[in-house]
């Protein structure tokens, strides 16, 4: 009986930058969910702190989702503004237009969010589509 292949050798050791790309996508995902604002400042202290000598998976990581997370601010500045522009908080189209925030932008964003992170795991680059370049 002839003897069995060995197993596929796979690398334990990460890409440089790969944890700081996962916290970086991890923030996102927390300002959008979980903690905004709070997120939002650790994830912009984390850019400008690590933006100039970060390796480029990190650095591209770390530009991607800091471009994101202004769009998604601006985003719920115009939604507000569409708000009061229709008639203000008590109108009868404010929840139509949040129903549909929600269901549309927020949701979009948050699995872009997702496959941002699960690219990071990988120790792979990811660009936002759309919102992927307003950074240099």
């Amino acid at each position: 009986m002839p003897a069995s292949p060995e197993p596929p050798a796979f690398d334990d050791e990460a890409p440089p930058g790969q944890s700081l790309a996962v916290a970086a996508e991890s923030l996102y995902l927390a300002n959008l969910l979980l903690l905004p604002g709070l997120a939002f400042l650790v994830l912009l202290w984390l850019y400008f702190h690590h933006r100039d000598n970060a390796p480029p998976l990190a650095r591209g990581h770390l530009r991607q989702t800091l471009s994101a997370s202004l769009c998604a601010g601006a985003l719920l500045v115009i939604v507000n503004l569409l708000i009061i522009a229709l008639g203000g908080y008590d109108a009868a189209w404010t929840w139509v237009i949040v129903i549909l925030y929600f269901t549309i932008a927020h949701t979009t964003l948050v699995v872009l969010g997702i496959l941002g992170l699960a690219r990071a795991l990988a120790g792979q680059p990811y660009r936002y589509p759309l919102m992927g370049k307003l950074l240099p």
